[in-house]
């Protein structure tokens, strides 16, 4: 695997299987390229509570945004008045009522029209605590001493904002005597797993270096602009406090993204109508392929403006066509069926 998105793909397969690497018998789910609007994590695993994590299935696959969980949280047991039983928002009641419409038109909460015309709404079931962690990954296979000094202020970010209870590096083992990542520039804060790969397993990913337990329950530090440090570099660094009850909600609203999402909608973005995506099985993961590039296509590389993209033969498309499409179609709900099976319930 020559590309960090190969490699990111083996380390989700891995986590799925293996988290947390001290054996505990804990249910996960696993997502790729989720975060906030000022950062991104590679990976992320959430650690769940398995009673609880029971308990979101009676809301669906799809994620609850912030405004459905303003309404799922707070529904009353008894019918009651949409303004009366929610909490009083920062934003105009139209927007919660439009979100009650969303709830039940969704099945999350029931919903009728009361005396004077008033929108009331009863809760259908109580929506539970079911992330216990959260651990955020990210994925350096070849972390040379440019790309650790590249990735430190980002890590230093997280562990200032603690909005993940551990954040770690992944990278690519060399079975040296000292892995050259402990060498590197990464903050002592974060975690380091060195991964064989190629292979797949428990085996695969070891831990070179343990990771500090965060805060996320405290109020974090938000840094907003660092110095360079520079010899004639005076200037100041600019932060802002992130309050614990935002953390709060941006965790639930980022896991909410990770029970939807998994780690199998790469090809959401990609061209697998194409008539040279394939999705090779490899001994560490399955992962697209071009046959007319001959190589492992990245999401950026496979997309529309491909100068060799050629839609599927319509000869490829029978049985169901146009309806249920060809292969392109096929394997986009093979993907989809994994993550149905691989999301705990």
């Amino acid at each position: 695997m020559k590309t960090e998105f190969g490699f990111e793909l083996q380390v989700c397969q891995w986590a799925e299987q293996h988290w947390p690497p001290s054996g505990n018998d804990t249910p996960v789910v696993v997502a790729r390229q989720l975060g906030t609007k000022h950062r991104r994590w590679d990976t992320v695993v959430l650690e769940c509570n398995p009673d609880g994590l029971a308990a979101r299935a009676n809301f669906g696959s799809e994620a609850l945004d912030s405004d459905l969980l303003h309404v799922v949280r707070n529904a009353p047991e008894e019918w009651a008045w949409y303004r009366d039983a929610l909490p009083d928002p920062d934003y105009p009641w139209r927007y919660v009522r439009e979100a009650v419409h969303r709830a039940a038109d969704r099945g999350v909460v029931d919903r009728r029209q009361g005396s004077n015309g008033r929108i009331e709404l009863r809760r259908k079931w109580h929506y539970p605590s079911w992330v216990t962690r959260i651990v955020a990954i990210e994925n350096k296979p070849d972390l040379n001493a440019s790309a650790a000094r590249a990735l430190a202020p980002q890590l230093e970010r997280d562990v200032a904002l603690g909005l993940a209870d551990e954040v770690w590096v992944a990278t690519r083992r060399t079975d040296g005597p000292v892995e050259p990542v402990l060498l590197e520039d990464v903050p002592v804060d974060a975690g380091i797993l060195t991964v064989e790969e190629g292979n797949r397993g428990s085996g695969v990913a070891e831990v070179a270096w343990q990771p500090r337990s965060l805060a996320p329950v405290e109020p974090g530090t938000r840094i907003i602009e660092r110095p360079d440090g520079g010899e004639f570099d005076d200037s100041a660094c600019r932060f802002e406090v992130a309050d614990a009850d935002w953390k709060a909600n941006k965790r639930l609203e980022i896991a909410e993204r990770a029970y939807e999402r998994g780690w199998r909608s790469y090809a959401d973005s990609m061209r697998p109508d194409c008539r040279y995506f394939e999705l090779a099985p490899k001994e560490a993961v399955a992962r697209p392929a071009c046959t007319a590039k001959d190589s492992h296509q990245t999401q950026r590389e496979c997309s529309r403006s491909c100068p060799q993209f050629e839609p599927e033969p319509p000869t490829w498309r029978q049985h169901g066509w146009p309806i249920d499409g060809g292969p392109g179609k096929a394997l986009k709900r093979l993907l989809a069926r994994q993550r149905e099976r691989e999301r705990p319930e």
